[in-house]
């Protein structure tokens, strides 16, 4: 006689929601991930904060067909009595399946190879400028020409992030390792860490890293509140130099994107040094560890050092732009307060994220982000196809009433600044004291 199935409520699922007892459901199966969080490749963090919840979309969205194959051994033998599936989420989940019929996933032709020869090119005329020339201007256009190569990097490193661009995952991992760590100084598993974060809670003032850049910069009146972070595990205060900081943001925005790459290398090394789980530690250290041998050292090979502070702030100035695209996607588009939610995966993903319209011709120079919403929504899908599909993700959107917004290079500029103005003149208001939570603030807003 066939074993009757065992059924929980959404609430009950609710209450396994933490570290040691993590239950998450997929297309109405639950599954106990516990002891699977410590190892899971894509970190600790999707897990916990989608802990206790539907997580179908986000699962289907993030992982290949081939890792359904191992949820069996996770299922704990119940499923979800409650559960359901929104007309949008049918939708969503039959837009995947016709690109994955369609083999769109695992038609790689953005020109890997290609684009690892561009760089090598790049980084050999770098060097020949800087070591066989002593022209000032020569230095100065070899700074500009690292910091496109970056870049460049930064967009390799993204793609093998998400998936796999190489012919196995043993070259991909050289390739993330090469093109992140020892070209760019910056830690792979730090990026997949933070980046894996962003993409499940976009733009949740608590848990999106993306949007936590205090003490520069704020984009919503929320974080006047001084909220906790959920991705830095503290609290965000909003003290007064924050509050002298942000009051010119919309000023410093440009500046501080010129040498934000200090940032990113600074969080490379907190994260490497911390106590967190780090798959493949000794790679991602040994890295940066090149990383930090050949620059200083290439550096050091210029005249004097007015050249090499000039070659610095060039690299790091051109290399800028990309820190620019970065916040266009998501700094002007709506925040919320709260944690992320698996079942509403489409609505969250097209109501905070942004697309850059633009020529064909330019999606070089984008790298994927101009189709920001189409690779929020399909993250493993190679760039090359975000152009294809672009008319059916906006299709999909109209049908259901959901947001499609898209500006170009220069509106997305000024709509971001705009974003970082409003907040700065609200905290330079200085008659305004800093609200005692967001409850206060709710109920003494006016209107």
């Amino acid at each position: 006689m066939a074993e009757s199935k065992k059924y929980i409520t959404s609430d009950e699922l609710k209450t396994h929601n933490k570290t040691g007892d993590l239950w998450i459901c997929i297309q109405g199966k639950v599954y106990d991930v516990s002891e699977w969080m410590k190892t899971h490749p894509g970190g600790d963090l999707p897990l916990l904060n989608l802990a206790g919840q539907d997580v179908t979309d986000a699962y289907i969205a993030l992982h290949p067909p081939t890792a359904w194959q191992y949820l069996d051994k996770f299922c704990n033998g119940y499923y979800l009595k409650d559960y359901t599936v929104s007309n949008v989420s049918k939708d969503y989940r039959k837009l995947y399946s016709e690109f994955n019929k369609m083999g769109l996933f695992e038609k790689k032709g953005h020109g890997v190879l290609i684009s690892l020869l561009f760089i090598a090119m790049l980084f050999a005329v770098c060097v020949y400028g800087v070591l066989c020339s002593e022209s000032c201007l020569i230095h100065l256009i070899c700074g500009g020409l690292m910091g496109f190569l970056w870049i460049q990097s930064g967009w390799l490193g993204h793609d093998s992030g998400h998936y796999q661009i190489m012919s196995d995952r043993k070259f991909n991992r050289i390739a993330q390792i090469l093109t992140g760590n020892c070209l760019a100084g910056i830690s792979i598993g730090w990026w997949k860490r933070n980046h894996t974060a962003h993409h499940i809670a976009v733009n949740s003032l608590e848990y999106d890293p993306d949007l936590q850049h205090m003490p520069v910069f704020v984009v919503s009146s929320k974080f006047f509140d001084s909220i906790t972070s959920k991705y830095y595990e503290r609290k965000l205060k909003f003290d007064s130099l924050t509050r002298f900081l942000v009051s010119y943001q919309h000023f410093t925005y440009y500046p501080v994107m010129c040498i934000a790459r200090l940032n990113l290398f600074a969080q490379s090394f907190v994260l490497l040094l911390s106590n967190k789980p780090v798959a493949n530690r000794g790679q991602e250290l040994l890295g940066l560890l090149v990383f930090w041998i050949w620059y200083p050292l290439l550096v050091s090979c210029l005249p004097n050092w007015s050249e090499r502070v000039m070659f610095v702030l060039a690299s790091f100035s051109v290399t800028g732009i990309q820190h620019v695209q970065f916040t266009l996607n998501h700094f002007s588009s709506s925040v919320y307060v709260g944690e992320p939610r698996g079942n509403d995966w489409f609505e969250k993903q097209t109501n905070g994220t942004l697309n850059i319209t633009c020529s064909e011709f330019m999606d070089w120079f984008h790298g994927g982000l101009q189709f920001q919403i189409e690779h929020h929504l399909f993250p493993r899908l190679p760039r090359c196809h975000l152009r294809k599909i672009s008319p059916f993700v906006k299709d999909l959107c109209k049908k259901h009433g959901l947001p499609y917004d898209s500006a170009s290079f220069y509106e997305a500029n000024e709509m971001t600044v705009a974003t970082l103005r409003t907040a700065a003149l609200q905290a330079r208001d200085l008659t305004k004291p800093v609200p005692k939570n967001l409850v206060w603030e709710a109920l003494n807003h006016p209107g």
